[in-house]
């Protein structure tokens, strides 16, 4: 995936950038700090620091880790990826209770922040003294923040909401297909989204869906929304929120109205819908871009496009920290190396090369990110669309399992679209699980 940017306003022609090329070696000392002591090294007489991460942070593919090592020639990065989150956060835990196997710096889900903050704050560094954590939007910040105000996770990316849809299914279907009018199709919220599917299924091309999962609209739904799974005082109230009870009142409708495909979310049958063309919207968080052109493929290149959400109040859907476990060999280069990741430079790079979204609002001014543009979508104005959306996204509350409760309601939504399972059935189920789950 590429990401172009403009030089100025928008009538000058965008100048295409490759992804594996930086935009110059300078910017990537901004927020180096010096090298100082080391707590021990290596026997070769090298720091050997191990960032534990999941999925794609996006460092590799920048360059970051091999730009930081030749910054500190005495350092070497080492990056342990889980492709899957689920299987990563359990090995976390048991390594945080064991106390062993832990790497220098590891990498902490927004679902689980919550969790980590209020069970296992006491074995991570407070960031707070070594980072300026006012960088961040103020409710990324928040969110790794424990009562006693430390700082426990550095923020990286943010997952601002979106709407990746297929311009060319738009058109064979008799919908707009600029994304300024799609947006105002479904400028009043999920229901226009709804009523744009059923517009998009009376007319649409043999074997395509309007969406890819209800399960995903439904994430969408709750992310917009401040009362979440768990109220203020910590206590779960999924099975009286708003927002739950909304978002799983239109999956079931999308279900019983057969808009979605049914997907399961990142699995084979999933990508493979992508690469065949069969699903026309997705609901779109910043770093879901990268998964669409990474499956979709070249034959769907600027044939997909995005547009601003449903409704008026923005959404936060993902995003991750990293954390320095007190436990590691090094806590003290280690720290540097978070810091240094997460200034706006650094975060503008990974924008660039795989267009994963800054929390650090120093990086919204940088030109990569606030003209930044993604070719495989059309040109779309990510940059600008992220950023607005980034500025005015509510301050949810998070809960220490909101990660078991979204991911047992999106399995089943995900039984009544693939195996027409009654909404109350499901729901019961649903909440069986979850209840067992939280204790």
């Amino acid at each position: 995936m590429r990401i172009t940017r403009t030089g100025g306003g928008r009538g000058r022609r965008a100048a295409a950038l490759t992804t594996s090329v930086l935009t110059a070696s300078a910017l990537l000392l901004t927020g180096c700090s010096s090298d100082g002591d080391s707590d021990a090294s290596d026997s070769d007489g090298k720091i050997t620091l191990t960032v534990a991460d999941y999925g794609q942070f996006g460092y590799k593919e920048a360059g970051l880790f091999e730009k930081y090592q030749e910054l500190h020639p005495n350092i070497e990065v080492k990056e342990e990826t889980s492709a899957n989150e689920q299987d990563y956060y359990p090995k976390l835990l048991q390594q945080l209770n064991s106390g062993s196997g832990l790497g220098d710096v590891v990498g902490v889900e927004v679902a689980r922040i919550k969790e980590i903050v209020d069970t296992q704050s006491d074995k991570f560094v407070d960031l707070k003294g070594s980072i300026d954590v006012n960088q961040w939007v103020d409710w990324k910040a928040k969110q790794a923040t424990t009562k006693d105000g430390q700082v426990i996770g550095a923020g990286t990316d943010i997952g601002p909401m979106s709407l990746c849809y297929r311009r060319d299914l738009f058109e064979k279907a008799g919908l707009p297909t600029d994304r300024e009018e799609v947006a105002k199709a479904v400028a009043g919220g999920w229901e226009d989204y709804i009523e744009l599917g059923e517009q998009y299924k009376g007319k649409a091309p043999d074997g395509t869906y309007f969406m890819d999962s209800a399960s995903a609209m439904f994430n969408g739904v709750v992310s917009s929304s401040e009362s979440q799974y768990y109220d203020a005082e910590g206590e779960a109230i999924y099975k009286e929120s708003p927002s739950v009870q909304k978002g799983w009142d239109l999956a079931a409708e999308v279900a019983d109205k057969k808009l979605s495909q049914g997907l399961a979310q990142f699995q084979d049958p999933w990508k493979a819908a992508l690469r065949k063309g069969s699903v026309a919207t997705v609901v779109c968080p910043a770093w879901m871009a990268l998964q669409i052109a990474n499956y979709s493929g070249p034959d769907f290149e600027g044939k997909w496009d995005i547009a601003r959400p449903p409704g008026a109040t923005a959404a936060n859907w993902g995003g991750s920290f990293l954390a320095v476990p007190k436990s590691g060999k090094h806590v003290k280069e280690a720290t540097e190396l978070v810091k240094w990741l997460t200034a706006p430079e650094q975060q503008a790079a990974v924008f660039k090369a795989v267009g994963i979204f800054p929390s650090n609002q120093g990086a919204y001014e940088i030109a990569d990110v606030k003209n930044g543009k993604l070719p495989y979508f059309n040109n779309a104005p990510v940059g600008q669309i992220y950023a607005e959306e980034a500025k005015t996204i509510p301050v949810a509350v998070l809960g220490p399992k909101d990660g078991v409760i979204k991911d047992t309601i999106s399995t089943q939504i995900n039984n009544m679209e693939q195996r027409g399972t009654d909404p109350d059935d499901a729901w019961k189920a649903a909440t069986e699980t979850i209840d067992k789950a939280i204790g």
